[in-house]
């Protein structure tokens, strides 16, 4: 059987004026795109770009939901009730929606962003909140997760789930991604994050920062948008899944 994969980013995390990384140039590469929905970055302008930028392509648009945190990326603990996650959520996936409908598309998948993304995947009720308005909102939706209580919960919950493989980060020997603190947590290097990701679609294996080979299933690889390089990076991982035989196909056009 053909082995086959999703390519998404992180993109649209610019704010008036300022953006961040080449998102036309990526969306040339990738199959879908995870983007901001004015929490961590992102405005209605950038949005509505973004989105407009994905239908053109035919690339999968991703709402990437995260904590009310505009200064620190979403990448700090904002100490919020679950309750909050939920209508958080909920409120930056409509916006979204509204814009994507505009454009005559629809939201495929939701991915949390930074520190939400890294909770729900180890907080129960975080997970549950997404999960839930996850499924009232559209029962088809996709929701990228790692393996962990976010991935759990959208099953439960009868929703497709696609499994993430990061690409440019680094993993602890648990299958945990070492924390950004850290030295080495991100690779910057496009060839070894070549072989890296070829190793974790083809072999379902990647290695840790010990050296330890972590069992790993993905249906999607992520490269983040804002590392350095990501332009090449992702050029590198398409390039190498393409010559190892994988085909490379946005999400929702083949996930069961």
């Amino acid at each position: 059987m053909t082995r086959k994969i999703d390519l998404v980013a992180d993109l649209g995390e610019g704010f008036g004026p300022w953006r961040m990384g080449d998102d036309a140039a990526l969306l040339d590469i990738l199959t879908s795109a995870n983007i901001a929905c004015g929490f961590h970055a992102g405005d209605p302008q950038i949005m509505d770009e973004t989105v407009r930028a994905c239908v053109q392509r035919g690339v999968g648009i991703g709402a990437h939901p995260s904590f009310p945190d505009l200064q620190g990326f979403g990448r700090r603990d904002m100490g919020l009730t679950a309750e909050e996650v939920r209508t958080d959520v909920l409120y930056q996936f409509g916006a979204l929606r509204a814009l994507a409908a505009f454009h005559g598309a629809k939201v495929a998948h939701l991915a949390p962003h930074g520190r939400l993304g890294n909770l729900v995947a180890v907080r129960e009720d975080y997970a549950e909140a997404v999960a839930t308005a996850a499924r009232r909102l559209d029962p088809e939706l996709i929701v990228l997760a790692q393996d962990g209580k976010l991935a759990d919960a959208a099953r439960a919950a009868g929703l497709r789930v696609g499994i993430v493989g990061i690409a440019d980060r680094a993993y602890e020997d648990d299958g945990t991604l070492v924390r950004r603190t850290e030295p080495g947590a991100v690779i910057h290097d496009a060839e070894e994050i070549r072989r890296r990701t070829v190793r974790m679609v083809v072999d379902g294996v990647i290695e840790s920062r010990n050296g330890v080979s972590i069992p790993v299933v993905c249906d999607t690889v992520l490269v983040h948008g804002d590392t350095a390089g990501a332009l090449a990076i992702a050029q590198q991982i398409r390039d190498g899944l393409e010559a190892a035989g994988v085909v490379i196909a946005p999400l929702a056009d083949w996930l069961e």
